[in-house]
């Protein structure tokens, strides 16, 4: 049910000086080293309807005051979908109505939690009981952010004209040419996004504004105080949102919903120096906690997870972080999905990664299989895991994203 609330503010944006509003009339122009002949930020009507993803941390509230300055049709609402962590959702809460409060304009919750356990839950668990390496909140921007959540708005606001903002460090761009809507990286090396946002329906993005993705963490920061924003100082949400602050560990959270499956762990010959409790509980290129004899030669040094024996259960540790075994230059992926029209794929200078935040990998050459894509890599890369999420780039530009297989 949509709970809606317009309480007085107590720190209206109008109160604020006219520098700052100066400031503000330009936040939304671009501010990013792309060509602005050929992108442009969709920009609403004024009277447009402004939904504003409230996660209660400094990135979102900011998005929604930056709108609510610029259009009058603002709401923000807020998303609980674990209530197994019920006070954290409730501290949370209280702050995304503090800020909406603060911003004069109303807000809603809404319980996305049986969607989220049967769309990005159960198959993250699937995954790691399988022994692969699922990226969580990928599922939970294809499902849940971008994919429930736009039916739920879609229904609620029905022949209306209206958006969805989100705090993300990411930028939806008009590409100028087409009239497409691409996804770039984020303007701050340091906290893009875009990698956990290749797998998002590109029909769900025209409908998508993410603001913060054009500034620098600190700028937003400075926003926030220059807003008095109750959450400027506010941390940076760590973790997953179902993992509580009681659990020592992702691995504790995981025990309680995967049973153990012992098997061998061996070396390339095949000799058995221990034991494990589930392929699950250990990832490729990860140090082995086998203690192996140090005084012998053929076994001295220090020893890392090289491969993980499905059929046989059995995981492979070699010696030396950078052990040929450890690395690869062709790799493959399924579930492939393009954000763009393949045609219009660029044929040289492409790049690849296979983890958030890493220095863009260089791709010699590629192909693409009804929904599998194998890339030839200029560079070996290490520890490219089965599971996890990669991305193809041109550029800034997200192009799509499948699964390493």
């Amino acid at each position: 049910m949509l709970c809606l609330r317009r309480v007085r503010a107590y720190s209206s944006i109008a109160s604020k000086p006219a520098s700052l509003l100066s400031k503000l009339e330009q936040s939304l122009q671009l501010t990013n080293p792309v060509d602005a002949n050929e992108y442009s930020i969709p920009t609403p009507d004024p009277q447009d309807e402004i939904v504003i993803a409230m996660s209660s941390g400094v990135d979102s509230s900011v998005a929604a005051a930056l709108y609510k300055k610029k259009y009058k049709n603002v709401r923000g609402i807020y998303m609980a979908n674990w209530s197994q962590t019920a006070k954290c959702t409730e501290a949370d809460w209280n702050d995304v109505k503090r800020v909406c409060d603060q911003l004069d304009m109303p807000c809603s919750r809404v319980n996305f939690e049986r969607e989220y356990w049967e769309d990005v839950f159960t198959p993250m668990i699937d995954m790691y009981r399988r022994g692969l390496t699922p990226n969580p909140d990928t599922g939970c921007n294809r499902f849940i952010k971008f994919g429930v959540m736009l039916e739920y708005l879609t229904k609620l606001l029905g022949d209306s004209k209206w958006w969805l903002v989100t705090g993300h460090y990411a930028r939806i761009m008009r590409h100028n040419p087409t009239g497409e809507v691409h996804l770039l990286r984020g303007f701050s090396q340091q906290k893009d996004q875009s990698y956990y946002l290749s797998s998002v329906a590109p029909q769900s993005l025209s409908r998508v504004l993410m603001p913060i993705g054009h500034y620098v963490k600190p700028a937003v920061r400075q926003l926030a105080q220059d807003f008095d924003l109750h959450v400027q100082s506010k941390p940076d949400s760590q973790g997953l949102c179902f993992v509580s602050q009681d659990q020592s560990s992702f691995r504790d959270f995981l025990n309680e919903y995967i049973p153990p499956n012992p098997g061998n762990i061996i070396t390339e010959d095949g000799k058995v120096w221990g034991r494990h409790q589930g392929l699950w509980h250990a990832t490729i290129g990860q140090k082995s906690a086998i203690s192996m004899p140090q005084g012998d030669p053929n076994y001295k040094g220090v020893w890392f997870v090289s491969e993980k024996r499905y059929d046989t259960n059995e995981l492979v540790i070699v010696r030396g972080r950078d052990n040929p075994k450890l690395f690869a230059d062709k790799v493959k992926a399924n579930e492939w999905r393009w954000l763009i029209d393949p045609k219009t794929v660029p044929s040289e200078g492409l790049t690849m990664q296979y983890r958030s935040l890493q220095t863009p990998v260089k791709i010699e050459s590629w192909v693409v299989k009804d929904s599998t894509i194998e890339l030839k890599l200029c560079d070996a890369q290490r520890a490219m895991a089965p599971g996890q999420n990669l991305v193809l780039y041109s550029g800034n530009q997200v192009l799509g994203s499948g699964v390493i297989c």
